[in-house]
């Protein structure tokens, strides 16, 4: 039987094949399925510069991804960027065999540049194929609340790109009443608001202005044809470094403010943009990440922690090698670090989940049981309630004779863990062996301008969830200027907070690194209503930056 290929993916030729792939405008959530497909499939990955880390995460270990720069200055200040021999690079890579994807911002259908591309791989007979993504002139409007069309769906919805309109096209579109996008820079959008009042538009119709659409930088302003310029100006938008930063520009009464502040739902998030500082590694913090990611938070990991083996690894070794003898009734495990210091333990002896059979495994909280999950291993117990030392001991069953043929609990723990698990577990009737799984020591600082960041303000959170990752991190980075809101999982981590000279302003209802993102989205859409209902512009704690640390109130 010959070997079969997705029917998704174009044939291989001898000359390879090429794959034009839409990025969206920037949010990486809006890249399709067959968008990841390609890429994960890629041999050589060729993308805009202001799509690179987008696609990049998809794309597998060792893909080629040669770099696109703008060479022509003149072309660039104009709003036009010029890349360096894209259409050679793709061709190049093509005719050596590899699978190609050429990456560009939105749609490659509205990308003059891929479709030059795209003619000169018929040309050679170069397999090649689309796949479609947000326009970006369709996805900002939707994520800046501007919808283009109506109920009655017969709206006259004009697009125009001004770094290529002429007078011709700006007297057309002028001469409609209906909405008009506009692709713009921010130094030319004020420009063409003007061509359309030269070409009949009212000067006082509604106008909105996005920059860095779908992303977590996007920004907003309503203006009209004629304000747009002042509006800018007292908003104080700085023009971009390069001289070309995209705008999108959306004319017509369906941009009217108060329709607008009833459809805002990205710039309205509870924590948008927002810099939140979670200081765990990326393993640990990767549900935590997602949901903060999800109130419109941009998390950046700081780990204030690092594991390394314990000093004498002979007790570990006897624990594991009287897990697989029946020495235990329970194995427990009190975080993420401890079910992989014992998987690590079962590889090195060869071992797999099957070496849990008849052991009942109990896990302290949700992350940890989810790491036992894709271990293979399905805990018999996890805490109903607060998922700690002590809401595990609330749900462990005592030792009873009777239905307990074993009476001893195999505990892989830290080297610094407390004593509350091992006194209740004992209280309960229960056999311990406390043994030393794994050592955490501090971490290294991390780089120079993370510390500055969060020593000067460059953060608006900081997520404290243990009283060690207080101490840690203002051991190795220094305090949390006065303005960086800090939220601390619970009265302990408060107190050590504290004791640094720190101002707690959000606690978590109960102990869960969940409850506590949620605590602190509440805390933002508390202070972003507060901002509304006082006609003031909502800001981000980091961009009012008072002299002083904070200090702790008494």
């Amino acid at each position: 039987m010959s070997p079969t290929t997705s029917s998704n993916l174009p044939a291989v030729s001898a000359h390879g094949c090429v794959t034009f792939l839409g990025a969206g405008p920037g949010d990486p959530g809006l890249l399709t399925l067959r968008a990841v497909e390609a890429l994960a499939s890629a041999d050589v990955l060729i993308a805009e510069p202001a799509v690179l880390d987008v696609v990049r995460a998809h794309a597998r270990a060792g893909v080629d991804t040669p770099q696109l720069t703008v060479v022509d200055e003149a072309s660039a200040t104009a709003g036009v960027p010029v890349l360096r021999d894209a259409a050679n690079l793709v061709m190049e890579a093509a005719r050596s065999g590899r699978r190609v994807v050429r990456a560009v911002s939105g749609d490659p259908g509205l990308d003059g540049s891929a479709g030059d591309e795209m003619l000169a791989c018929a040309a050679e007979g170069i397999p090649f194929e689309v796949v479609p993504g947000v326009a970006t002139a369709v996805g900002v409007p939707a994520y800046a609340g501007v919808p283009l069309s109506d109920t009655s769906g017969g709206a006259d919805v004009r697009f125009v790109d001004a770094r290529g309109a002429d007078d011709r096209c700006w007297t057309e579109v002028g001469a409609s009443d209906g909405t008009v996008v506009v692709s713009a820079t921010l130094e030319t959008v004020a420009a063409a608001a003007g061509e359309l009042v030269a070409a009949g538009r009212k000067p006082d119709t509604p106008m909105t202005v996005t920059i860095a659409g779908t992303t977590t930088r996007q920004r907003t302003w309503n203006a009209t044809l004629g304000s747009v310029a002042q509006v800018l100006k007292q908003a104080k938008v700085l023009p971009s470094p390069d001289g070309h930063q995209p705008v999108i520009a959306v004319v017509g009464e369906r941009t009217a403010a108060a329709q607008r502040d009833r459809l805002s739902w990205f710039e309205s998030k509870p924590l948008f943009g927002w810099r939140v500082l979670v200081p765990r590694t990326k393993e640990q913090a990767a549900s935590l990440s997602d949901q903060l990611r999800s109130y419109g938070a941009v998390p950046h990991e700081v780990p204030t922690i690092a594991v390394e083996p314990p000093r004498t690894p002979q007790q570990m070794e006897r624990a594991v090698k009287g897990l697989v003898t029946g020495r235990y009734e329970w194995i427990a495990f009190t975080s993420v670090n401890a079910v992989k210091a014992v998987r690590e333990k079962f590889e090195e002896y060869g071992l797999d989940a099957r070496a849990f059979a008849g052991i009942k495994v109990a896990a302290v909280g949700e992350q940890t049981a989810a790491a036992l999950v894709e271990f293979g291993v399905k805990p018999d117990l996890v805490p109903s309630g607060e998922q700690s030392a002590a809401g595990l001991l609330e749900d462990w069953p005592p030792y009873d004779p009777v239905f307990d043929p074993i009476d001893r609990v195999f505990l892989p723990r830290a080297d610094i863990a407390t004593e509350t698990l091992v006194a209740g577990l004992i209280e309960l009737g229960w056999e311990v062996d406390d043994v030393t799984a794994y050592r955490t020591v501090r971490a290294s600082p991390p780089p120079a301008d993370t510390r500055e960041a969060i020593k000067g303000g460059g953060f608006d959170a900081v997520l404290f969830t243990s009283s060690s990752t207080v101490r840690n991190l203002v051991g190795i980075a220094g305090k949390p200027h006065n303005v960086t809101v800090i939220a601390c999982i619970g009265p302990a981590t408060a107190k050590t907070a504290e004791e640094h000279g720190l101002r707690v302003d959000v606690m978590a209802p109960e102990p869960s690194v969940l409850k506590l993102a949620e605590a602190l989205a509440e805390f933002g859409a508390a202070r972003r209503a507060a901002a509304v209902e006082a006609g003031e512009h909502v800001t981000r704690p980091s961009e009012r930056r008072p002299g002083a640390r904070r200090r702790r109130t008494t």
